[in-house]
């Protein structure tokens, strides 16, 4: 397992574990690309629901104040200024806790206000001296330019949404140490992220002008491709999110390798199991015994399934169906991986669910009445007009 970079540079060209290079953790290089790929996918969707006519274009007023960007933009130097000479001074402490650091109050305040100024200064005269349309200037742009913010939302949103469900989760931990948790990089349960964020980017696009189902529609593939990356980085940092005990011995109609049948996490970092023989560095345990790798199960349905959405969304005409037979499959998908895994249970009317389980048959039933209703309504047109934009001002494409 490869709980930072430093252990799969080990691995490759025989470096020293725990050094330097171990402040890029596994779990978060994949939570990245995550978003990255989202980006990709949900760009690529909406420039073709651009170019086949299906949403307009949006109309955005210039109004801007160069001030609060000043002051945006001198705090965000004041925050550099003030964490990375803490940062260098206490940089052990960084490549094994990043977030526990970033996160704390501690900091140099004379760098950070030298930082802070210079910047405000500099921004102040850039934007008074660059030549700025006239406030109130219409301007028409393509939805798929407003992606960058579209992700920053579904982000800032998603992830905060998968720390409190966790939270929730498991409040005993979280009671014992409420900052440790609430700053904790792991821990993170998709669905509060799903939920949170889907809710937060329904609102953004309705305010800036996307038709909701179609912004939900372009989502479903990038969804399903960006939770595939997601457990990559489960399945590489071993954080926890494995199955139950899998000590049953292979069966020999299971032709894949055996680590695909039951894994030991070795070097795992939730630092769970016994330590193992001979082990030098800051991650030492493994799984004793081995359990159902059950990222790897997620990973390649999450794929299928994106393959599978991808492949007839452009024969789905009604708005919103597409985005509701997602919610269908991931409920499916989730709910009977959720019987080999390792979660806390929850007796509701006497079935022992887990909440994730409870989550995923709840979708079910949505993505299934979701479907029937747009089917049943008979909405196979474009649910918005196209607005005129004539007599904009001007026109950003």
């Amino acid at each position: 397992m490869y709980p930072d970079l430093s252990y799969f540079l080990h691995d490759i060209i025989g470096t020293e574990v725990d050094n330097w290079t171990s402040i890029v953790k596994t779990f978060g290089l994949f939570l990245g690309l995550t978003f990255l790929s989202a980006y990709y996918w949900v760009k690529k969707e909406l420039e073709r629901k651009e170019k086949e006519g299906l949403i307009p274009k949006l109309q955005v007023k210039e109004d801007s104040n160069p001030i609060i960007e000043v002051i945006i933009n001198a705090l965000l130097a004041f925050g550099l200024g003030y964490k990375i000479p803490y940062i260098y001074q206490n940089f052990d402490a960084f490549k094994a806790d990043p977030a526990g650091i970033i996160f704390t109050s501690d900091g140099n305040i004379a760098m950070g206000s030298i930082l802070g100024v210079l910047a405000g200064i500099y921004y102040y005269f850039d934007y008074k001296n660059k030549p700025l349309p006239p406030k109130g200037t219409i301007y028409s742009i393509y939805p798929s330019s407003k992606t960058s913010s579209i992700i920053m939302v579904a982000a800032l949103t998603g992830i905060l949404g998968s720390r409190l469900l966790s939270i929730f989760e498991n409040w005993d931990s979280f009671i014992a140490d409420p900052m440790g948790q609430l700053l904790s990089g792991s821990g993170l349960t998709i669905y509060g992220g799903l939920i949170l964020a889907g809710i937060c980017v329904a609102l953004y696009a309705k305010k800036i002008g996307i038709p909701v189902k179609h912004m939900a529609d372009a989502a479903a593939p990038a969804l399903l491709f960006g939770y595939g990356v997601g457990r990559m980085g489960c399945q590489f940092s071993g954080d926890g999110d494995w199955g139950i005990v899998n000590d049953a011995p292979k069966p020999d109609w299971f032709f894949l390798p055996d680590w695909v049948w039951a894994y030991n996490y070795p070097r795992n970092v939730a630092l769970d199991g016994e330590k193992m023989a001979d082990c030098v560095g800051r991650y030492c345990m493994e799984l004793v015994p081995p359990v159902y790798p059950t990222p790897i199960y997620e990973i390649t349905v999450s794929l299928l399934l994106f393959f599978f959405v991808w492949s007839i969304r452009k024969s789905w005409k009604t708005p919103g169906r597409l985005f509701f037979l997602y919610v269908f499959l991931t409920g499916v998908s989730r709910f009977f991986v959720e019987q080999i895994r390792v979660n806390p249970r929850y007796d509701l009317f006497g079935l022992e669910w887990s909440m994730s389980q409870t989550i995923s048959a709840v979708l079910i039933l949505v993505g299934i009445l979701g479907m029937l209703f747009l089917r049943s309504s008979g909405k196979n047109k474009h649910d918005y007009t196209i607005p005129d934009m004539t007599n904009n001002n001007s026109t950003v494409t």
